[in-house]
């Protein structure tokens, strides 16, 4: 058994928990570690019974909580080189103690007690920022946000999953017209910037096959975007696209920003 469950997800804060029977990890820790510790009791969990944190990068909505979670319950934390380095440069997650650390690096397997742990290279203007991939005897299920944009090896990585997080950033137009000044704008739209809904879309597109499970869209633009826009423009250009399937054929989600998700599983 495989499952995956979004305690929170947006540009203002993430953590996601994955785990199996035995085993729980978190992959970010970008919220306060009582609204971690709330997601976590709300899906019949303790955060003492965590085996670690696999952090995808060093932003701040992605590790705001970690300081907080790592001291309290002496949680491993898992994540590139790089990340580290700027983890331990970002002076508002606090001190935490080095033997906590523990490096991978992109394209190189590890385990998590039953669960093996594929972390894929992403483009985002971070220091060395990685999606995950999650198995677990025979399912497997990846969290893939923050990235500018994908390449034919981020496709091979992610073919054949059980369930996918996938961003749905920012509708184009909105992003556009709106208020953010015109670097950050680039910024977002650049290839080391975050998926719109229309190439989120057209990636998963990509990715669908017979036996596919859920899909849940998440790290959704506060200003740029809405859940409704982000559902039907991925569920459009799904249906559109130069694949045999149709958005209907599969369960599709919104991750939302302050709430705990659905919990899906493999079995």
């Amino acid at each position: 058994m495989l499952e995956l469950c979004s305690i929170a997800s947006g540009s203002s804060g993430n953590c996601i928990c994955v785990g199996s029977d035995d085993h729980h990890v978190l992959i970010d820790a970008g919220i306060s570690g009582k609204r971690i510790e709330n997601g976590l009791n709300a899906i019949g969990l303790k955060a003492d019974e965590l085996d670690g944190i696999m952090v995808t990068h060093e932003h701040i909505d992605h590790i705001a909580g970690l300081g907080v979670m790592a001291r309290r319950y002496g949680l491993p934390i898992y994540a590139t080189p790089g990340t580290i380095g700027a983890i331990k440069n970002t002076k508002s997650v606090g001190k935490i103690d080095h033997e906590l650390f523990h490096e991978i690096h992109e394209d190189e397997n590890f385990k998590i007690g039953d669960l093996e742990v594929d972390p894929i290279a992403i483009s985002h203007d971070a220091a060395e920022p990685v999606a995950y991939k999650v198995s677990e005897s025979r399912h497997t299920m990846a969290v893939v946000t923050d990235l500018g944009n994908y390449d034919q090896k981020i496709i091979d990585k992610l073919q054949n999953l059980d369930a996918l997080l996938l961003e749905a950033n920012h509708d184009i137009h909105m992003l556009q017209v709106g208020s953010y000044p015109y670097p950050l704008k680039q910024r977002i739209l650049g290839d080391r910037g975050h998926l719109s809904n229309e190439r989120s879309g057209q990636l998963l597109g990509q990715l669908l096959h017979d036996k596919f499970g859920t899909i849940m869209l998440g790290h959704l633009s506060k200003e740029n975007n809405y859940e409704e826009l982000a559902y039907e423009t991925v569920r459009l250009e799904v249906t559109q696209g130069d694949n045999p399937y149709r958005a209907d054929d599969f369960p599709m989600y919104v991750a939302k920003r302050d709430a705990v998700s659905p919990i899906i599983r493999a079995e």
